[in-house]
């Protein structure tokens, strides 16, 4: 019992949030007259002292004491004597935990912003300078469309953002405080939630004592913005391993972020990437895990919500770990400029450009100039060359009336300088969108706090 019932292992890294949480539960306490200015200022001190110990490695965690509030209030009590007994006034374990539970995932929501800002602002910056830089652009990871390196990072950044933005909702929906809840249906005492609430950041009390010590949303939404965050990271990992490969070979990482193989010497695998394609997974384990937790449980506390804080604690640090690899892979990342102009050498990239020749310029309805860009195509393969080398012979064999104009949109370049549309990669366009995105994204953090 008493190893299945203490969770100090875990918990103790709630340390800082309790003793924060404590700081202004006394606080209150003694505004409102339930404790003197004498028992707040011992309370405080030991408090304080308590956190030193802790932040030096000499305070000893008791697995007989089960869980961080036990430990921290014992300990105030050999500090501090009897005054330690007081601050528990209007308060129990369950509210404590919920308050402390949401102050820890919104340090941490705050600090991965920042993360994931660092990274927003890595692709910006490798994109400002690849406009011009032509690569194919892939449906079904078979060559489609001319577009460009900058258009493609972009689309990375279009994503993180959307993440940030979700940590963003995350936060906001979780500011509001749960302390002074008690164990489930509030307190007689006089005290003032609006104080220590707003003491520790938070918008406003919660609503309703029996949601507030049941509540675990916040870590599930959270847990879910992580989720959708890890599976983007996943997606730009799994392009890195690709790119990097000699059948690309569009990028290079440096050994900084690979690593070499035991018995082959010319090998050079992108490790960091593939741990961080695979990292998603225990995100997403951890969100699973915790929807399962909950999906049972009758209002209010119940002790199953210990399980909480475990696959919280695992999927933010793995998720922390894998922005910053993914921020020093992107910074680190060489573009082989050559070997992505070589690859639109294939797959007939301006077929899409003729047939919207044919549309424009001879009134052909586009499935029917559809079916003629087809034919025309085939055409090349059988001659060995791509759709824009075919000449004004061949092209008017299959429809006579297409003229030598049709060469100016048939270019690689010309292609992708066409796709003037919003959200399309015309340089123009992409560089407008660089710099819309970058100016959202100082937007995007004032959501936290103004961080």
């Amino acid at each position: 019992m008493a190893h299945i019932n203490a969770s100090i292992d875990i918990d103790q890294r709630l340390y800082a949030q309790d003793i924060r949480a404590s700081q202004a539960h006394a606080s209150m306490l003694a505004a409102v007259g339930l404790i003197s200015d004498t028992d707040l200022a011992a309370i405080s001190g030991g408090l304080d002292q308590i956190e030193q110990e802790i932040k030096s490695g000499t305070f000893t965690f008791s697995t007989a004491l089960e869980d961080i509030h036990m430990n921290v209030e014992s300990r105030l009590k050999d500090v501090i004597g009897e005054p330690a007994g007081r601050l528990h006034t209007a308060r129990s374990r369950n509210d404590q935990v919920a308050t402390d539970f949401k102050l820890w995932v919104r340090d941490t929501i705050d600090a991965q912003a920042h993360m994931l800002a660092a990274l927003i602002q890595t692709l910006l910056d490798r994109a400002k300078t690849e406009t011009q830089t032509i690569l194919p652009g892939f449906t079904h990871l078979q060559p489609a469309q001319p577009i460009s390196l900058a258009y493609h990072l972009h689309a990375y950044v279009a994503m993180l953002s959307r993440d940030l933005d979700r940590l963003g909702d995350v936060r906001a929906r979780l500011n509001r405080c749960p302390l002074g809840s008690a164990a489930l249906a509030g307190t007689p005492y006089p005290i003032d939630r609006d104080q220590t609430a707003a003491a520790l950041g938070f918008d406003q009390p919660t609503e309703n004592a029996l949601d507030s010590v049941s509540d675990r949303d916040f870590a599930l939404e959270y847990l879910g913005a992580a989720s959708i965050c890890a599976m983007h990271l996943s997606r730009l990992s799994e392009e890195i391993v690709i790119w990097t490969g000699p059948q690309f070979g569009f990028a290079k990482l440096s050994d900084a972020f690979s690593t070499g193989s035991s018995i082959m010497p010319q090998k050079r695998n992108p490790d960091a990437a593939e741990l961080v394609r695979a990292q998603v997974g225990r995100i997403a384990g951890s969100f699973q895990s915790l929807l399962m937790v909950m999906k049972g449980l009758p209002l209010a506390y119940s002790k199953d919500m210990q399980e909480d804080k475990a696959v919280t604690f695992a999927a933010a640090d793995t998720l922390s770990l894998g922005l910053q690899a993914m921020a020093g892979m992107m910074a680190d990342i060489d573009w082989n400029r050559d070997a992505m102009a070589a690859a639109c050498g294939h797959g007939h990239l301006t077929a899409t450009d003729l047939a919207d020749w044919l549309v424009r310029t001879l009134a052909m309805p586009f499935r029917d100039a559809h079916h003629v860009s087809g034919r025309l195509v085939a055409l090349a393969d059988t001659r060995g060359v791509q759709v824009g080398a075919l000449s004004l012979e061949d092209l008017q064999g299959v429809e006579p009336r297409i003229t030598q104009d049709v060469f100016a949109v048939l270019s690689l370049q010309a292609s992708m300088a066409s796709r003037t549309s919003a959200g399309g990669t015309a340089p123009v366009r992409v560089a407008e969108a660089l710099v819309v995105s970058e100016a959202a994204l100082g937007t995007l953090l004032d959501r936290f706090g103004g961080l």
